[in-house]
């Protein structure tokens, strides 16, 4: 898989985490359903492997399924088992390494310029910049961007509708969303809801995937 092409062209990673592990499998079904094409089940959410490997049985080979909150190498074996295609971490952990071993490619957490360095050099094929809210939103990502120009950041961590757009413009590569788009759905939510929430960010990504 080519993670920075796919976080180039779709400009959106949905990111689930859910107390209800068949809330958290429909949570993800809908999502894809609605086009959101690139989609992480955290690993700290209820039984995250078993919902990852049956949201691969049931979106097939091809799907861009993904494991977060990759900590540990541990951690990446087992998310490779379950069948996600790539990892994402919350810092710069051994899952970055493990993961490239793997043959994983790997959405790597940063916050400094220290962090950036540190995951380019063990391999990430994009960095997360988290908390990006707390970290200082767009205007931080404008400063990183100023001695990492060809980096692909993506912000994660506060990111709602208007967020999104302020960030794309600052020039994130794409934008993880979490808990502003998944809302209550995998513990149990309306997917009504959900899927409305999942247009409303499609369409504040779509106009912009094509500068």
């Amino acid at each position: 898989m080519d993670l920075l092409a796919a976080l180039r062209a779709h400009r959106l990673l949905a990111i689930v985490r859910g107390s209800d592990p068949d809330a958290a499998l429909n949570t993800v079904l809908t999502l894809a359903e609605e086009g959101v094409a690139l989609i992480e089940v955290s690993l700290t959410g209820r039984d995250a492997l078993d919902v990852i490997a049956r949201a691969r049985a049931a979106l097939g080979p091809d799907a861009l399924l993904g494991a977060g909150t990759v900590l540990t190498a541990d951690d990446a074996r087992e998310a490779h088992k379950a069948g996600a295609a790539f990892l994402v971490t919350p810092a710069v952990s051994d899952g970055i390494a493990t993961g490239r071993e793997l043959g994983l490619p790997v959405l790597a957490g940063v916050m400094t310029p220290t962090d950036v360095l540190q995951a380019l050099r063990l391999g990430a094929d994009a960095l997360k910049l988290f908390p990006a809210g707390s970290a200082g939103g767009p205007g931080y990502l404008r400063d990183l961007r100023g001695p990492f120009p060809d980096v692909p950041f993506v912000p994660v961590g506060g990111v709602d509708a208007g967020a999104a757009s302020a960030y794309l413009r600052a020039g994130a590569t794409a934008v993880g969303v979490g808990s502003p788009l998944t809302g209550d759905a995998a513990s149990g939510g309306s997917l009504a809801a959900l899927r409305a929430r999942a247009r409303e960010f499609l369409d504040v990504v779509r106009p912009q995937a094509r500068p």
